[in-house]
């Protein structure tokens, strides 16, 4: 047979012998008595010679002075002429000395199938692709399902103090005096953590400074002044954090926590500092600037909490998008002039840097997971913080 990139039909016919033949014979009988009947030009062994009919195909079987059998022939003609070369092949009626029986059985379209195959490859393909774009979707929505699981406390050292399990892998540990600053360290994603509890400096914070890098995140009262003093005295401390003046570190938002420990900041000015400067206490300035975007959430939370949605909007707070939260990633590196990303999910390291790709200036969804770094242009909140949960 030609190679099948040439055949556009193949020819079946069933046959039956009264006697015992061989292909051979079959083979003689069909161009024998096929030849001749319309014109030299339409002759087997002329198609063959142009190549407008392959090699026969002739499958027999003999059983109790039987043959039966089939025949396929290969063509590259029109259909026309496929269906005459049929008919001519149905008229045999003899194989050698026996009589014989030859009938149509169909004409194959070849690229009728060499279609099909086509088209089933091309939905293999849609799916792998479709399979493919689904996956990065999910795997998106499972950064930020991962991020929502929050992390226990543990026990650290033979004082069994207090811990966030980053104690152990992390370069950087945070310390704090508490147990409930622990807690709200892992509320807020920061796992390398562990409590002081009390003035008094334990053992395994002296060891752990000589392998790690240390940096204390105290109250702002007297009691963070006598730790403060305390550490300096027997452990290096790389920075000093302290909450404002009067207020202990678990009174503090996870937000307010991770704006904190910005690496820029070695310190928290006090409000009293900045107002012998004749400066505004950036906390409340700050709050006045974000109240129309607080006003906005607060509306569009009954409508989003639960949706595993997310909501654009531009700078004047109007919506220019909304769409499932699978799809985040893609639709923010599309869309032009958005501002604010209000969303039904989890503030991830990932998404933080995409939203500062695409100039986002402030994002807020239901929790925050760990972030380990946040530009100094945008804001960060949750719908806890707003007091929506």
């Amino acid at each position: 047979m030609p190679d099948s990139g040439i055949v556009k039909y193949l020819v079946k016919l069933r046959f039956e012998v009264d006697g015992v033949v061989e292909r051979a014979d079959v083979i003689g009988a069909i161009f024998g008595q096929t030849e001749g009947l319309f014109g030299p030009e339409m002759n087997l062994n002329e198609l063959q010679k142009s190549w407008k009919v392959g090699r026969i195909e002739i499958n027999l079987e003999s059983k109790n002075d039987r043959t039966k059998g089939e025949v396929i022939i290969p063509m590259s003609t029109d259909v026309g002429t496929a269906a005459l070369i049929a008919a001519a092949v149905e008229s045999v009626d003899k194989v050698g000395p026996c009589s014989a029986r030859f009938m149509v059985g169909e004409i194959e379209d070849v690229r009728a199938v060499k279609r099909k195959q086509i088209v089933d490859r091309a939905k293999v393909i849609v799916r792998e692709w479709s399979s493919k774009t689904s996956s990065e979707g999910e795997n998106f929505v499972k950064d930020v399902t991962e991020s929502t699981k929050r992390a226990r406390v543990i026990n650290y050292g033979l004082e069994n103090l207090p811990a966030g399990p980053g104690v152990y892998s992390s370069e950087l540990v945070y310390l704090v005096e508490g147990r409930a600053d622990v807690v709200l360290f892992l509320r807020a994603g920061i796992e390398n953590v562990v409590a002081l509890e009390g003035t008094s400096v334990p053992d395994s914070i002296i060891e752990l400074g000589k392998k790690k890098r240390l940096v204390a995140v105290l109250d702002g009262d007297r009691g963070g002044d006598l730790i403060e003093k305390e550490l300096a005295q027997v452990v290096r401390v790389e920075k000093v954090y302290r909450a404002p003046a009067g207020k202990e570190v678990e009174d503090l938002t996870p937000i307010d926590v991770i704006n904190m420990l910005r690496p820029e900041r070695s310190e928290m000015p006090s409000q009293a500092r900045r107002e012998r400067n004749g400066e505004r206490p950036p906390a409340r300035a700050q709050e006045e600037a974000d109240e129309p975007v607080v006003a906005k959430t607060k509306e569009l939370y009954p409508n989003l909490n639960g949706t595993l949605e997310a909501v654009l909007l531009d700078q004047g707070l109007q919506e220019i998008g909304r769409f499932p939260i699978s799809e985040l990633v893609q639709k923010m590196e599309g869309a032009g002039g958005a501002q604010f990303l209000i969303f039904d999910g989890i503030v991830t390291q990932r998404l933080v840097q995409t939203a500062a790709k695409v100039g986002i200036k402030g994002v807020i969804g239901h929790r925050t997971g760990e972030l380990n770094e946040i530009p100094d242009e945008m804001r960060i909140g949750t719908f806890r913080d707003l007091g929506l949960e």
